[in-house]
């Protein structure tokens, strides 16, 4: 365990260094890469969300493949198609991008829901259908989607079965003064995150690394305790005033993994309220929807979630 808690410490050193002023969402997307779920990042234009990615996918050696989604994309753009060979007169699969290890779906809410859905059965199953035959992905197989909450128009909102199957919802914000100076020095020092400088990188991870941590998460020790106390806060979600949706027995499951992982990359064996709680907006603010008399009255999801970790109480 040491070993491998080590691998993941030199590979959130050296996003930090990269992607300087994104610490926490750093942190956040390896627990999700723990954890074997997919993310969605969310963020204003410019802010590093395609570069996060990209650098996480170069750092671990990781075959990446990047779909840019507009409204004219379809869904074999994305899963592959079949295609008849005159020569041996029978089908053959030409592969989407999804074949891969790491997908980038980038501006994931600008291509219509036909397209969305084409990502349902491979990110719950890790496998794609095709003409009634199931291709089964990679084991690592993971998808980070990413999206301006600013646009509007020519957009299409993710139906909450997609939105479900997600693992964290991220957001990134501006760094600070002190961040984007450091951003400039590493400019100026010949860093501009184009595809040369990536090439340039170190590999600090492999495929096989992410795996076996992965199957280290899984066997850390949970009392009873924090599955009643986990389980009492997911309760809550669906009995709550303001809400109009709560959490899925999927999300519970999710949480659980979450919190799991979030301990393994603090180098413990068990598990702590605090896992469970460091977890909880990533994992829920996409999951929980509000009724629309509490928008008006600028209840927010954040504030939901929060209000619920202060009222339920914790084991002692």
């Amino acid at each position: 365990m040491a070993e491998l808690n080590a691998v993941f410490h030199r590979l959130r050193t050296a996003l930090d260094r990269l992607l300087v002023g994104q610490g926490a969402v750093v942190n956040q997307l390896l627990i999700a890469l723990l954890a074997g779920g997919h993310v969605i990042v969310e963020g204003v234009p410019g802010t590093g969300k395609t570069l996060l990615v990209k650098l996480l996918a170069q750092l671990v050696q990781a075959d990446f493949r990047r779909v840019q989604l507009t409204p004219d994309v379809l869904p074999s753009d994305i899963l592959g198609t079949n295609i008849f060979d005159l020569n041996t007169k029978d089908f053959s699969l030409k592969k989407g991008p999804v074949f891969t290890e790491i997908l980038l779906a980038d501006e994931i809410n600008r291509t219509p829901p036909k397209t969305q859905s084409a990502l349902l059965e491979a990110m719950q199953e890790q496998q794609v259908t095709l003409d009634g035959t199931s291709w089964t992905l990679s084991p690592l197989f993971w998808v980070i989607a990413t999206q301006n909450p600013l646009e509007f128009e020519g957009t299409y909102p993710l139906p909450e079965a997609q939105l479900d199957r997600f693992l964290f919802k991220l957001s990134i914000d501006y760094p600070d003064k002190a961040a984007e100076k450091q951003m400039l020095l590493n400019n100026q020092g010949g860093f501009q995150g184009r595809r040369m400088d990536l090439e340039r990188l170190k590999t600090v991870a492999t495929v096989q690394h992410i795996l076996a941590a992965r199957q280290q998460v899984q066997q850390l020790e949970v009392q009873d305790t924090l599955l009643d106390y986990l389980l009492e806060l997911v309760e809550r979600t669906r009995h709550h005033g303001d809400l109009l949706l709560g959490a899925s027995p999927r999300s519970t499951v999710a949480w659980l993994t979450a919190a799991k992982a979030t301990a393994w990359l603090a180098d413990r064996s068990f598990l702590t309220p605090d896992d469970l709680k460091t977890v909880a907006l990533p994992l829920l603010r996409h999951r929980l929807i509000l009724r629309p008399e509490a928008q008006l009255d600028g209840i927010t999801v954040d504030s939901i979630i929060r209000g619920l970790l202060s009222q339920v109480p914790v084991p002692r």
